[in-house]
Formats: C-alpha cells, structure tokens, sequence
C-alpha cells in the first residue's frame, strides 16, 4: 500500500471514530481490558468512577461516585430527589446483595392520593401535567439512604471522597448535549411554574437552554459538600430535610401558573422514618446458569425469573427464530398479567412470590401457550394465574383486576467492576422526566414524582396506602455462569426495563450473542397489552416482518429503553459495555486496555 492510499486510509478510520464517540466527549461504547471497569449514558459520569477506581476504590465507591455525577448531567432523570435499586456482587464470597432505596409514600397517604379536590364526581386529576407536577407525587427520596447502606456494607474509600468529581462537575458546569436541550423543551411549560427550577434550567426569557450551552449548579456542589461532611443525617433529619418538606408542603410557583400545583403530605417524621433496606435477592436456574434479580417492591427480578422459567420448556436456540420469539412473546404477556395482579410492596401486601417463582406453577403457565398466537391478538389480554396454590403453606391472596400505573419512559442504569471483579448493577429514577419539576430552592436538584407509579384501582395491590413504596420495574439482573463468568446489565425504560432485561438474557444463553451485541440488538416488549410494542428496527427486520406474518401484531416506536452492561470472565477481564445509538449513545471505559 502506498504511503499516500495509508494516509488516506488513516484518515477515513479516524472520521469514523470521531463520528461514533463523539456524542460522548470521545468515550467509547464498550471498553475491555483488567483492573476495574464502568459503563453509564454519559462519559463525564463514567469518567467520575474511574477516578474512583483509579484511586484504589471498590465497586461499590465508584458506583455512588457515578450515581451522585449522573445527578448532574442527567438531572431529569436521576439524583438525589429519587429513589433506586442496587445489585452487588461480591466475587470472592460470591455473596449477592440487592438494596432497595425505592421512595415512600408519607404516613398521610391514602388510595385517593391523586383524586382531584376540585372534581365534584372525584374525578383523577389528569396524568400530565397535573399528576406529576404536584406535591403529592413526591415520595421520600431514598437515593442518598442507599448509597449510605451500600457504603456502610462495601465502601473502601471515604464517604467525602466519593463526591469530589461531581461537586467539580456541578461548580465547573458542562455543556449540555442534544437529548439533555430535548428534555429541558419538553418539560419548559412545568419548569417555567416555578422560580428555582426556571433559574436553574431556563434562560431569563423562561427559554428552554440549547445543545452547548454551560450549565452551572453550584447550589447541587453546596449540597453534595453537605452529605460529604455530614452524611445521610443532613438529608433526612436536617436542613436539606428541612427544605424538601418546604418545597412539597408549598410549592412556590409563578402568580398565575397555567394549572393549579397542589401541596403535598410529606412531613420531616415522613424522611426521619425512612430507611433504605436489605432485600433478599430474586433467584433462578436456566440453562445450568444463575440468574439473580432484584426484589419487591420492584417487579423486575421476579418478573424476568417467571419469564426464564415458563421459557426454559422451549429449545429456543434450536428453533426457527419466528418461532423462539412467538414463545417469548406469550411467555412475557403470562408473566405481566401476574405482575399487573400480585406484585406491590411486601411490606404492606402478602405477595405469593414462592408461588409465582415455582417452576411448577411456570409448567402451567407454559400449557396456556399455543404454538400460534393467540385469535384476535391485539386484542388479547393473558388472565393472571392461582400461583397461591403453589405456595408451601396456603394464605389468602388480594388479587387484582388488570389495571396499570402509569409509568415513566425516564430512569438510569449503570455497572461498574473493580480489580477484583465485585460488580455494582444500579437503577435509579425521579420517574418521569423531570421529576415533580420542583427544585429544592438552594440545593438544586429536582424531586421525584414517582407515587405515580401507584395503581388509581384501590382494589389494586399497587394501591397508595401510608408509608408504601410504589411497585417499580426496575431489574438490575446478575447472570452467574458455571465457569464463573459473571454478566450483571439493567436498563431504564419504565415498564419495559422487564422486557430488556429478559431479551439480553435469552440474546447471551440461548442466542450466543456478546454482551454489546446483545445490548445493541432491535428490541421488543409485551407487557400484557395485545399489541406487541417494538422498535422500528426490529420491525423492518427480516425477524419482525416473520412475526408479523405469523400473526403478531406490533406498534412501532423509535427507542425502547437505554441499557449498560458489565462481564467478568473467570481470568479476570473485563467487557464493559453501553448503547452505541440509543439515546444518543452510551459510554464505558476500563482501567488497563486490552491490546
């Protein structure tokens, strides 16, 4: 080759990197090598866990160092207002530890949470904006308290130390990308209301901000200095407490809002009382492999695990992939029917989980399949099954009409390694994008308005009721393989983090797929709905037109869910992974390169 065609060469495969990392400040989508490892949607948080870990912390030091900097530049969808799950793998005892940081509901809460005082027939108050723009949605945030526990449980470093990057971040500013200018405009009408969050997020002119401009939160640094000093204490039963029960109890808005913005209940005993706890994690066998999720009130590891042991019945890889992903659809649309029925909160509902999760009860579910898709399929919905039946000592059940939540498509995961393979697979949300919309005047960051996950049906299991945590679908996933490779991944997406997080499963033990070829994949959800929700993609595929010719009927959508994923193989290598596209692209990066 000449020296001149080689410089040429040269130069294309450098416009090609340029153009694939260059959404994410030059990070790559899948990183390999040994010594620790993170993958996040954004470099500049993946980057904050590397610091972390470059530092000699652990898994579970980066993880809050990355969680605490996506609650800066993933703001709307993320932070300490919120609420989340974490996984744990601890690799030298093999222990697994799932935390549980979901919001709570205040004392004062009731199933009529969401009824409109002005409605003479108590009519529901409107989903948007007026359900979610409102005291009311606003649980205990149980962020912080988590990372405490996590910390408490693992840490390495000192608490202080874990805040450094963000607290820079938050002070420096960073120029805010495509998607984070996208969610500003959507939510500018609920931003504008009120006076600390258009200060923050809105220009003078109340404005949405544009792609590259600088976005400074010194109140955030003031207050990630104030959790690095104090702890947990300060957020709960201090002045930051103070200030979220001031904010929720009244709301400070513009004059004439465009819509009434209702109080809400939370109380200083409300976030004093709150506690982020240790879950017993979900398990399951499939295919020789360990498949580990996390517990109510998040529906996700249960839900996956029903789905892996109805499908464990069909050779799917040995199939005709028309026929594989019949299976798998009806297998998601049975195990959504139970979530819709059964699951809530433990603490304040008598769950049938040994019942739902018995491979027996998923041979009966799996008889209800028929090699065909259902008559009328997009009208078709799967009636929930007895799994009381199943259960060692029988009990009675509250069981649910099919109703649903209305759930957030917001939320954010990441995954991180350490040097000696423990992994951290954390999920956590303000719910929909943008939160409530209220920042806490002086601390900057948004609150939560996830109580909207709770069903309106008062018959529901998923009911509002004082001090309950909403059911989520949230499903960090562990996969332990014989050989000792360990795979963790999670996804955001709102009731469809379920579906992603059983697709990859199947992509990496039935299909042979990689962990970025199995995160990247067109995907699609079946969440009881009739009509099968899918990607674009995956509809145009040569797979989608197959189905929809056997009979499945689809509704298109550009995106479902962004996802990260970590593997460590038995040598000790690390894969970490992250969306090439979705989302505007992920970012993952590894302590030592592979060559």
């Amino acid at each position: 080759m000449s020296r001149r065609r080689l410089l040429i060469v040269l130069l294309l495969t450098a416009l090609l990197t340029v153009r694939n990392v260059a959404a994410q400040g030059g990070a790559a989508a899948t990183a390999q090598g040994f010594g620790g490892a993170v993958a996040s949607v954004d470099w500049r948080a993946t980057q904050a866990g590397m610091a972390v870990l470059r530092s000699g912390g652990n898994a579970v030091d980066a993880a809050i160092a990355v969680m605490a900097a996506l609650g800066v530049v993933e703001a709307y969808s993320c932070g300490i207002g919120g609420g989340g799950f974490m996984l744990i793998y601890w690799r030298k005892t093999g222990d697994v530890v799932t935390l549980d940081g979901r919001e709570q509901a205040s004392a004062a809460t009731d199933a009529r949470l969401f009824a409109d005082p002005e409605s003479p027939t108590g009519d529901w108050l409107p989903l948007f904006p007026n359900r979610i723009t409102n005291g009311n949605a606003v649980g205990v945030p149980g962020t912080v308290a988590m990372w405490e526990l996590a910390h408490r449980r693992f840490g390495s470093r000192a608490w202080a130390e874990l805040f450094g990057p963000a607290i820079r971040l938050a002070e420096d500013g960073f120029a805010a990308d495509a998607l984070f200018a996208e969610q500003t405009a959507y939510n500018q009408e609920r931003f504008a209301i009120f006076p600390a969050t258009a200060a923050l997020y809105l220009s003078d002119a109340n404005n949405a901000l544009q792609a590259g401009n600088l976005l400074r939160n010194p109140d955030l640094a003031r207050t990630y200095r104030l959790l690095a000093a104090h702890g947990a204490d300060v957020f709960y039963r201090g002045e930051i407490a103070q200030a979220i029960v001031a904010t929720v109890q009244t709301p400070r808005t513009v004059s004439a809002p465009p819509f009434r913005v209702l109080s809400g209940q939370l109380t200083l005993d409300d976030l004093a009382a709150y506690r982020a706890l240790e879950r017993t994690p979900i398990e399951t066998e499939y295919r020789g492999n360990q498949v580990y999720g996390i517990g109510l009130p998040s529906s996700g590891g249960i839900t996956v695990a029903q789905s892996l042991n109805i499908l464990e019945g069909y050779p799917l890889g040995a199939l005709e992939p028309v026929q594989a992903w019949h299976y798998i659809i009806e297998a998601m649309r049975l195990a959504y029917a139970d979530r819709a029925a059964f699951l809530a909160d433990p603490e304040a509902v008598d769950v049938p989980l040994e019942g739902l999760l018995s491979k027996v009860y998923a041979a009966e579910r799996r008889a209800l399949i028929s090699a065909q898709p259902p008559s009328d399929v997009a009208n078709f919905r799967a009636p929930h099954g007895e799994p009381e039946r199943f259960q060692p000592i029988a009990r009675p059940q509250r069981i649910a009409p099919l109703t649903w939540s209305e759930e957030s498509a917001s939320t954010t995961h990441l995954t991180v390694a350490d040097a000696d393979g423990n992994i951290v697979s954390a999920t956590f949300t303000l719910g929909p994008t943008g939160g409530s919309g209220m920042v806490v005047e002086g601390y900057g960051f948004l609150l939560n308005a996830t109580l909207i996950n709770f069903d309106l049906d008062p018959a529901s299991p998923n009911a509002a009721a004082a001090g309950k945590r909403p059911r989520s679908s949230m499903a960090p996933t562990l996969i332990v393989k014989p050989d000792g490779t360990a795979i963790s991944f999670g996804s955001q997406g709102s009731a469809a983090i379920i579906s992603n997080a059983l697709s990859v499963t199947l992509h990496l033990l039935d299909f042979n797929r990689t962990l970025p070829e199995a995160l990247a994949v067109p995907r699609l959800s079946q969440r009881n709905d009739g009509v099968t929700q899918a990607e674009e993609s995956f509809i145009q595929s040569e797979l989608g037109r197959a189905l929809a010719a056997f009979g499945h009927v689809f509704s298109a959508t550009d995106e479902i869910g962004a996802m990260t994923g970590m593997m460590v193989r038995a040598d000790g290598s690390q894969v970490a992974a992250a969306e090439p596209s979705r989302r505007h692209g992920g970012s993952a990066a590894v302590l030592r390169p592979a060559h």
